[in-house]
């Protein structure tokens, strides 16, 4: 193999402004450029300090390169390679949690963002709380210095802020949750509160509630994993080797609640929408793309498709992704601002067919015992509570019931990443596999297993799935 010398910063890195959780493939094909971005058109200190909280992966990819790294727009039409300089540093939080404070007190820091995924805000699916049992949040609850969660760090980083008599900096979540700076101020809040409780910190809750923003947000970019090929093609086109490049989609799409004390990068001025009020927006994507998407990385995956292009190329896959869209799905969200939803749906299916983007579905399918109630369940709900029985999304549902057996029905292996996978395994191979997946209450909720008519419904399908196969069961819904 070609030796090829490592990608290098050649200029110095932008002082900072911003501290970021969770510096993965997304972060850097999406926040990173914006900023990047933002401070070539407008100027200013908008470096970002990215921090992982466990994995020492990013870190070891991103500072021998300087921090300079490299993002692959990936269209039909070829390949655009952008050096994106906008993070200045990196740190490890569980190697040196003390360092990682002390950044996030720095005056200069002004907003922390997060791309954690759903499952590192510690809340229970069912409700939204804190999962204050969690053992995270249980040892941030009396720590004094040593945080392990995201949640954690910010309240202690907040804590000392307010000691010092510094201006908290904005927390502004980058995560596919509905109203997504609500719901981390809610658990932010009740992290102080649970301290409180426990002796520390008087008064935190209240000084956050009043001083902190915590804006909204929705973010949209396809970002696959990137490859071994990729790394190669990289190497061979630019005589250098790039260990932190992403690949991404050309679409991208960013709306923003306009609530920043201390400033922010001109993320206008490189296509991000600031707005007064995100929610229209981030359900219409949370259920048309995040939804649709979930159900095609089960399906699709169980049918044999390697990524969601493979999925939408057969014709019978983009006939059930229209239906769940028209029949199910639109019917249950308002048209934001600015957007028509069959166009926008259009849209989607066209990006899902680009056979240059290699989203592998079983990528999508991690973690979907955090992702489904988001994504799924409450359209399902709503649909429910308007007297329709979304039968596409039961499908859907069974899909994952069948997925999470860990075993596909020519006996192969599945690699199922989830953090309740211990759980989901035993109930799968209870049975009546559906009905002890329905119980589990932090997933379903209580309410679910109660409809009759829905719990008949996804048994049929798991049945159809289980006997006919996946195509055959698709092919069903796709002609009812």
């Amino acid at each position: 193999m070609t030796h090829h010398p490592r990608l290098e910063r050649s200029s110095p890195a932008p002082a900072p402004g911003i501290l970021h959780f969770g510096p993965g493939a997304f972060f850097r094909s999406f926040l990173a450029p914006y900023t990047d971005e933002a401070m070539s058109k407008a100027g200013g200190n908008w470096g970002i300090i990215a921090v992982s909280l466990k994995s020492p992966t990013a870190r070891d990819l991103l500072a021998p390169q300087g921090c300079l790294y490299t993002a692959v727009e990936r269209g039909r039409k070829g390949d655009i390679r952008r050096r994106i300089g906008a993070i200045t540093g990196t740190l490890v939080a569980s190697e040196d949690p003390g360092a990682v404070i002390d950044v996030m007190v720095g005056s200069e820091i002004r907003i922390v963002t997060l791309t954690i995924t759903e499952k590192g805000y510690c809340q229970n699916p069912r409700d939204g709380s804190l999962q204050v049992t969690h053992p995270d949040i249980a040892h941030d609850t009396i720590t004094i210095d040593r945080p392990r969660s995201a949640i954690g760090y910010l309240v202690l980083a907040l804590a000392r802020r307010r000691y010092a008599n510094l201006p908290p900096f904005t927390v502004l979540s980058c995560d596919n949750l509905p109203s997504n700076g609500i719901v981390l101020r809610t658990l932010v809040i009740a992290l102080a509160q649970q301290r409180e409780a426990a002796g520390k910190d008087q008064g935190l809750a209240d000084w956050i509630a009043a001083h902190v923003a915590f804006p909204s947000t929705m973010v949209d970019r396809i970002t696959p994993a990137t490859t071994q090929a990729d790394f190669d093609a990289f190497a061979q086109a630019e005589g250098l080797r790039d260990h932190a490049l992403v690949v991404h989609e050309p679409f991208r799409q960013w709306v923003i609640e306009d609530n920043f004390p201390l400033g922010c990068p001109d993320w206008k001025a490189t296509g991000a929408q600031m707005v007064s009020d995100v929610g229209l927006h981030e359900l219409m994507k949370l259920r048309c793309l995040n939804g649709t998407h979930s159900a095609l990385a089960y399906l699709g995956y169980l049918a044999g498709y390697e990524t969601i292009a493979e999925t939408v190329k057969d014709g019978f896959f983009s006939k059930f992704c229209q239906k769940l869209w028209y029949d199910e799905i639109l019917p249950t969200i308002s048209q934001p601002e600015g957007v028509n939803l069959p166009a926008y749906c259009a849209d989607l299916l066209e990006r899902y067919r680009n056979p240059a983007i290699q989203h592998r579905t079983c990528q999508i399918a991690m973690d979907g015992s955090q992702k489904l109630p988001l994504r799924i369940l409450g359209t399902v709900r709503d649909n429910l509570e308007s007297g329709y029985l979304p039968t596409g999304l039961c499908l859907a549902i069974a899909g994952w019931m069948y997925y999470v057996r860990g075993i596909d029905r020519d006996g192969q292996p599945i690699d199922v990443r989830d953090p309740m996978f211990d759980q989901l395994r035993e109930a799968a191979f209870a049975q009546d596999p559906v009905a002890s997946l329905l119980s589990i209450e932090t997933i379903f909720g209580t309410d679910l297993a109660k409809n009759q008519t829905l719990v008949d419904a996804i048994k049929s399908a798991y049945d159809n799935l289980a006997d006919k196969g996946v195509l055959e069961a698709v092919t069903q819904y796709t002609r009812g």
